[in-house]
This record gives C-alpha cells, sequence and structure tokens, in this order.
C-alpha cells in the first residue's frame, strides 16, 4: 500500500490511523478473511498489455453457463422473466442513471416524481396504504420489519416459518445478533399457534417451495396474541392471488428484482417494503410525496424519512441510508409497460406451465410432487434419487434446477447471538437431513422444448438411478 503513487496518505498517516482503531497493521483488519483468500492468483502472467488481459478474462467467462443456455428452472426471490426492451432504455436514462439521494427537490423532481410513482403502483399491487421506496433486498427487508415489529409492540421475540427464502431467514439471523432477538423458526402450519408473546409472525406466500398459505388465520392468530403479521410476497403472485392488504397483514416485504431487473451476481436488487398507514412513522426508509407549491404547481419531495439515520445513528428506526432508487424507477417502468393485464399474463403464463410439467412429472414411475397442498409457478420434485443428486444429475446434462436440501432447515430455537448455521440439522450422507426434493420454477419464458428436456431428462435419470458427484 505504501508504493501506491495514487493515494494521498503517508506511512505517518497510516500509523496514526491504525492506532486510533486500536489495531497493529493492515493485516489485523483483515483477520476475518482467511490467508488464501487476501492475494487470489488470477492465472494472468505479468507484463501483458490491457488488450491481452481483456480477451483472457473474456476466454474465463464463456465458460460460465448462463440463464440463457438451455432450460432454466431455477426461481424462488430472483427469477428469469421477460424484460420489455423500452424497459433499460427508459429506466437507464441519464437523468436516473447519475441521480443520487434527492435531498434538494428544486433539483431533483424527476427521480421524486419516478419514485412517487413506484410507491403508487406497488401499494396498487400489494393492496397496502403505505409503500417506501426502498429496502437493499427482500431478505433486507424482512429483517427490517422484524425490527420494526419488535419497536412497534415492545417485544424481542421474532417467530418465522421454515418454508421462509432461507437467505431471508439467514439474514435475519444476522441482523438479530446486535439487539439479541430471540429468532425462533417453526414450520407454517405451526406459526399461529406460536404467536403468544411474539412481536411478529413471519409467513411467506407463496412459500419458498411454492406452496399456498392460508395468510389470513395467521394475521389473525398474530392479533389476537398482540403481534404483527409480516408476509414476503412475490410481485407476479399478487397479480392473481389476494395481496397481502386483503389478508389483514401488517407488513408486507418481498424482491422486487422480476420487475424488470435482470438476474446477476448479487445484484441490484430492490427490497419491497409496504406497511399499514398506522405504522407509517416507524417504517423504514423514505417516502416521496406529491404536494403543491406556494403557486399551486404540482411537486415532489423527500415526505417522510428518519433524518436520525445521518446524524444519531443510534436513534434511527434504520441504518440502510441508500435506496435502491434506480432498481425501483426500473420496477416502476415495468410495472407501467405491462399494465395489470400484462402482469397478470405472466403470472398466468408461469402457473399454467407449471402445472403442466408437474403433471407430466407425476406420471413417471418413482416421481411425485412433495408440495402438501396447492402451488403457484413453483413446485418441489421428489424422486427415488434424492434431490440433491437428481440436480446434480441435471446440471451436468445442461438443465439447472435448485435442489431443497439448501433451503430447508429444521425448525429450532435460537437468539440472535447463535451463528447463522445454528439451527441447521448435520450433513449426513453429504447432504442435510430434512427434506430433499428438487424445486422446479415456471415463468413465461419457460417453453415447451424446456419442459420436454426436464421430463425426458428426469425419466431417464430415475430409470438408470445415475447420480452424480457434487461438485
Amino acid at each position: 500500500m505504501g508504493n501506491n503513487p495514487y493515494s494521498p496518505h503517508t506511512e505517518a498517516d497510516r500509523a496514526a490511523m491504525l492506532e486510533r482503531v486500536g489495531v497493529r497493521d493492515i493485516d489485523e483488519l483483515l483477520g476475518a478473511i482467511p490467508n488464501d483468500a487476501r492475494h487470489p492468483k488470477l492465472g494472468i502472467g505479468p507484463g501483458l498489455s490491457e488488450l491481452e488481459v481483456q480477451a483472457h478474462l473474456e476466454r474465463i467467462a464463456k465458460l460460465n453457463t448462463t440463464a440463457g443456455s438451455g432450460p432454466f428452472f431455477i426461481g424462488g426471490s430472483i427469477q428469469r422473466r421477460y424484460i420489455p426492451a423500452a424497459v433499460p432504455v427508459l429506466a437507464l436514462r441519464g437523468e436516473f442513471l447519475t441521480a443520487y439521494t434527492p435531498y434538494q427537490p428544486e433539483v431533483s423532481q424527476g427521480t421524486l416524481q419516478a419514485t412517487f410513482e413506484y410507491q403508487s403502483l406497488m401499494a396498487e399491487l400489494l393492496a397496502m396504504e403505505v409503500v417506501n421506496s426502498s429496502m437493499y433486498d427482500g431478505s433486507s427487508a424482512t429483517a427490517e420489519a422484524a425490527f420494526m415489529a419488535v419497536r412497534v409492540t415492545g417485544r424481542h421475540k421474532v417467530i418465522v416459518a421454515t418454508e421462509v427464502d432461507f437467505t431471508y431467514r439467514r439474514t435475519l439471523r444476522t441482523y438479530g445478533r446486535g439487539p439479541e432477538l430471540e429468532i425462533i423458526e417453526v414450520p407454517t402450519a405451526k406459526l399461529a399457534s406460536s404467536a403468544e408473546g411474539a412481536a411478529c409472525l413471519i409467513v411467506q406466500h407463496p412459500d419458498a417451495f411454492g406452496s399456498l398459505v392460508d395468510v389470513r388465520q395467521i394475521a389473525d392468530a398474530a392479533h389476537a396474541a398482540g403481534a404483527l403479521c409480516v408476509q414476503v410476497t412475490e410481485p407476479h403472485a399478487n397479480a392473481l392471488l389476494e395481496p397481502p392488504g386483503a389478508l389483514g397483514v401488517d407488513i408486507a416485504v418481498g424482491e422486487g428484482q422480476p420487475l424488470g431487473i435482470t438476474m446477476s451476481y448479487g445484484g441490484p436488487h430492490l427490497g419491497i417494503f409496504a406497511c399499514r398507514e398506522s405504522l407509517v412513522r416507524q417504517m423504514p426508509g423514505r417516502i416521496a410525496g406529491q404536494t403543491l407549491d406556494a403557486n399551486g404547481t404540482r411537486g415532489f419531495v423527500n415526505t417522510l424519512q428518519t433524518r436520525e439515520q445521518h446524524i444519531r445513528r443510534e436513534k434511527a428506526t434504520s441504518n440502510i441510508c441508500t435506496n435502491e432508487a434506480l432498481a425501483a424507477i426500473t420496477a416502476a417502468v415495468y410495472l407501467s409497460l405491462l399494465g395489470p393485464e400484462g402482469l397478470r399474463a405472466a403470472a398466468r403464463a408461469g402457473v399454467a406451465r407449471a402445472h403442466k410439467l408437474a403433471n407430466r412429472l407425476a406420471a413417471l414411475p418413482g416421481c411425485a410432487i412433495a408440495n402438501d397442498g396447492p402451488f403457484f409457478d413453483r413446485f418441489t420434485l421428489r424422486t427415488e434419487m434424492g434431490g440433491w443428486d437428481l440436480r446434480n444429475a441435471l446440471i451436468a446434462l445442461g438443465i439447472q434446477v435448485e435442489a431443497t436440501a439448501s433451503h430447508y432447515y429444521a425448525g429450532a430455537k435460537q437468539t440472535g447471538k447463535e451463528p447463522a448455521q445454528a439451527n441447521a440439522k448435520p450433513y449426513v450422507g453429504g447432504r442435510r437431513e430434512g427434506r430433499d426434493d428438487v424445486i422446479v420454477q415456471c415463468t413465461e419464458l419457460t417453453t415447451e422444448a424446456d419442459a420436454d428436456a426436464l421430463v425426458d431428462a428426469v425419466a431417464q435419470l430415475t430409470r438408470s438411478g445415475e447420480t452424480v458427484a457434487a461438485r
């Protein structure tokens, strides 16, 4: 670091900073990172030109298998959806792309109006009274919903269904370690009976395995016990199913990536967060609002945001200070272009294709649909091979699916202090105990050829009992 010609800091500067934070050297700051990961070897020889490096990296990139290169059935909170060509053209205009947090509304009217439209469209879709703009992703929104319920109720126990997406539950546990929340995971079927003393019940509908859930009775049980009900939802599901606001939910959260945002490694994502108006003062993030100036001209402003998140962080409702504005604008453009009918058509296509495919797979010897009841646009497939082995065998054939072994953790009581894997059963025979199936997601991009390829491959693999070692 001392030889970096672009750094203005001297050795004395660095020594003073290290002394101030109480560490001996830079390596001590990086103690959480394994030594072999600090200086990874990229396989690039010395003395290569920029052109040669770029060509080398492009050759490496071609080794990846992309979502559109073959039959693709991975889904859940992140989904492969059709994105109209106009969405990136409009959302990535320079005035949106370069805009930052709109502290000065007089120079941020375009961004503020687009954000206001996102909130309005999402509020209509979810049938909720207030929507913010916005959280980092669906998992952080879920954790923030739990924090909000703790503030509202004064309780520190959070009950979450094991059928909630595992990444959301992991994030919730990570968030809960600081304030020492008591986080208890129970099956969805036991949520209603576990409400006593809880700040909130967190349910996902459709759940991580695709099953539909009776949210209303869970919300009623939560309210009877003085708790809030938090629903993890999906945008396209709300085009056909009853939305959270009609189910008695207090807080609705979810991932907005399927709304015109491309799949990519780690983001950008969009955390959807909505609540009832009576709870708005405890809602994290910010709200853009519409108003009139002194001359009666319509304008847009930051109507509500907890200023403490910038200057008194210990008193803030949330320390998420940067919203996913560009992703929210993208979602607004997508929803505006598709409209209610277009969104319903996309959702119907995924549902119809999933049910048709499930019927074909269930007719194969040794195969069954593992969902306990009705499902939406994804389902779990159980075979004699086991999900993990089937998943690896299908991937070897160029068909991408996901195994529930990586999603499912048996319910257990724990506090936020415990490690992220504290309630996971141990590995047995190379995979986790519990549900070991394959999750199959369909969208409007799932073709008949994709379905044929999956059915033929599953028939061949289950008949031969072939397995492929986990990679």
